[in-house]
């Protein structure tokens, strides 16, 4: 019989040391988030923010988090799926939707803590490189550190038009253009790249999807209708695309807080598991037993197997 090489002896096994809850479900990269939320020791507790950007399957999700030894505070937050009470119906999870809900976010952080007014952003929405610190002000802007979690950061994703609408929106995020839409890398380490401020322009209001609508009207209209059901359901065709996100950005500079949704005015009555609703629907839910009236369940269940194996 040939030796075996013990690898792992039972020293390691001893102090092994099980990883974080989050770590083991692969959802929280904590050598990012310990240089992110440590504070120095000499500014006394003071809250360091972070802009955290999430894609999910379908939206597009901003939030405004300080640390805390309890667990993270949300002070503000924007979903692209709110963008619909500002004329965005359709297209939730696009760059120009991730650019709106960043923009969303940033208004909403300085309405907030009453900045609204001193720090109105940038206006003029042309693509090109922005920061709010750069502007004479009486009062420092406010300051984030951008957070994107486990997502790999190349070059011209969504989360890049989250955060120009945030930095737009006159929030003071550290960044750069080299990761923007429409910057090139130069030939050589010496010399420097060139941002194209009109085509990361073109992002921002949505004129890649316009192209690709125009194109598959041309090309295939069936594969257009299964693809845009919803723009054509809401009437929004390629001509509509610029003015929707246009107005759009308006609206959210004006009023951030948007339209609350409506209560809906229904009413329940229970007849034991059955659940009635005003509206017509019904609905099962069990009732809650007590710790007895479950043993006694179970018990019966016991004998009534029981007598079931002695027939047989």
């Amino acid at each position: 019989m040939a030796f075996v090489k013990v690898l792992k002896t039972a020293a390691y096994f001893k102090r092994f040391q099980v990883a974080r809850r989050r770590r083991r479900e692969g959802k929280t990269d904590y050598y990012a988030r310990r240089k992110m939320v440590r504070q120095d020791k000499n500014k006394f507790n003071n809250r360091k923010y972070r802009v955290v950007i999430r894609f999910t399957n379908k939206r597009c999700i901003c939030q405004c988090v300080y640390a805390t030894l309890r667990g993270d505070v949300v002070v503000a937050a924007a979903a692209s799926n709110e963008l619909s009470a500002f004329g965005i119906t359709v297209g939730h999870k696009n760059y120009a939707a991730a650019y709106a809900t960043g923009l969303l976010l940033a208004r909403r952080v300085l309405k907030k803590f009453d900045l609204d007014e001193k720090f109105k952003g940038k206006e003029e929405l042309d693509g090109e490189e922005y920061h709010v610190e750069d502007e004479e002000n009486e009062q420092r802007p406010f300051k984030c550190i951008l957070d994107v979690g486990l997502r790999r950061t190349c070059v011209g994703h969504r989360m890049w038009g989250a955060l120009k609408g945030a930095v737009d929106g006159g929030l003071h995020i550290p960044h750069s253009t080299k990761n923007f839409p429409g910057f090139k890398q130069p030939e050589e380490k010496s010399q420097e790249g060139e941002y194209d401020a009109e085509a990361h322009k073109e992002r921002i209001f949505g004129n890649h999807v316009k192209e690709y609508m125009e194109m598959l009207q041309e090309e295939d209209p069936t594969k257009y209708e299964a693809h845009f059901s919803k723009f054509i359901a809401e009437g929004i065709d390629a001509d509509k695309m610029e003015d929707m996100y246009t107005e759009a950005h308006e609206k959210i500079r004006s009023d951030p807080t948007g339209e609350p949704a409506e209560k809906k005015a229904i009413t329940y009555e229970r007849d034991d598991d059955t659940v009635k609703a005003s509206d017509g629907t019904e609905h099962v839910r069990s009732n809650k037993i007590t710790l007895t009236q479950r043993r006694e369940k179970v018990a019966a269940k016991i004998a009534a197997a029981q007598a079931k194996m002695m027939e047989e």
